[in-house]
């Protein structure tokens, strides 16, 4: 699968021209924003970690060894790019006993910046965004044309699509997905599980993001759509006084797409057409995922960038620096800009 297929139409216009992303670990940064004041006590011991091309399964697992304590006493709010710089949070259950030496889960990819106690172990999701420092390199294309574009993303965000990065290599994750779906079965391996089963609803959702970008109303509330803020998980339904609701036009509320699982979908009117026409063309996906016990859930179709800033270190070097909500993709942020050719693990 190509990632027409994977992702969808553009918002904004094609790509401005060509560079590459992740030439260096330094050229991809995230921070961890959470907003999660440490008691300075407690049978947890919280960590924030700096992390280079090492993700964040083998991290917990080395912090694990170095702390002498089972990788399930080890918790992390989400999961970041191995190819990449990285900062976040782990917490170690240790009740009853001191701070361990972790100095062995230390080298030069992963590095313990400070550490604090608390109460409670961090919990998955809890942060409330990711900071991203991008630096776009061997860059062709147009600072005028790039600038007027960056100008037009911060004012109306970009879809909301998931990454190429979700469904695999060439979109094996989907096709794995597809497979098991046709023979009503679920894989037996946990990991496995979990990632074909969010591939799936992850490709379903694109494909309907994709559609309501082609026809233009993927950043406009419809009669019958469910609106959501931000940083919400909840959603109402649109009626036409919600339709001129002032906080769409500010980027806070946004109409949202399914995340596919049990039950009919809550949607009304054109945008449930949409998402009825999306499982009717993928009919075995669409069913495994409710047979897999998953809850209908919603997704937000048009992604706010905040504190977006950019300068051009060198003129074929982009620097962007920008925040998202946890679970957004800055490669739609990026996709909207250049094209990555070549690059399929971004």
């Amino acid at each position: 699968m190509n990632e027409d297929q994977l992702l969808g139409p553009w918002a904004h216009g094609g790509p401005c021209g060509t560079a590459v992303l992740k030439a260096v670990a330094e050229d991809f940064q995230v921070d961890e924003v959470l907003d999660i004041p440490l008691s300075g006590a407690g049978e947890h011991l919280w960590l924030w970690v700096e992390k280079r091309n090492l993700n964040t399964e083998e991290a917990a697992r080395r912090i694990a060894r170095a702390a002498g304590v089972p990788v399930r006493n080890i918790s992390y709010a989400g999961l970041k790019d191995r190819q990449a710089l990285t900062r976040q949070w782990f917490s170690l259950h240790l009740p009853g006993k001191a701070d361990p030496q972790l100095g062995k889960a230390e080298d030069e990819t992963l590095k313990i910046l400070s550490t604090g106690r608390h109460q409670r172990k961090l919990q998955r999701g809890a942060h409330s965004a990711n900071g991203f420092t991008l630096r776009l390199t061997q860059m062709q294309a147009d600072h005028a044309e790039l600038d007027a574009r960056l100008e037009r993303i911060k004012a109306c965000g970009v879809p909301n699509y998931f990454g190429l990065q979700r469904f695999g290599f060439e979109g094996s994750n989907v096709h794995g997905a597809r497979e098991y779906a046709e023979r009503h079965e679920l894989p037996g391996q946990r990991n496995l599980r979990s990632r074909l089963l969010s591939a799936g609803r992850s490709y379903l959702f694109n494909r309907v993001l994709a559609e309501r970008v082609a026809v233009g109303t993927w950043n406009q509330a419809q009669v019958g759509d469910l609106l959501a803020f931000t940083d919400s998980r909840s959603f109402f339904q649109a009626g036409y006084p919600e339709c001129s609701d002032p906080r769409l036009a500010l980027l806070d509320l946004h109409p949202t797409g399914p995340l596919w699982g049990m039950g009919e979908s809550p949607a009304a009117g054109e945008a449930r057409a949409v998402e009825a026409g999306i499982a009717a063309a993928e009919p075995s996906i669409a069913k495994w995922l409710a047979e897999a016990g998953m809850k209908h859930e919603r997704r937000i179709l048009r992604l706010p960038i905040g504190s977006l800033s950019w300068h051009y270190p060198e003129p074929d070097i982009l620097q962007l620096e920008f925040v998202l909500p946890t679970g957004c993709f800055a490669t739609a942020v990026v996709r909207e800009l250049v094209s990555l050719a070549g690059q399929t693990d971004i």
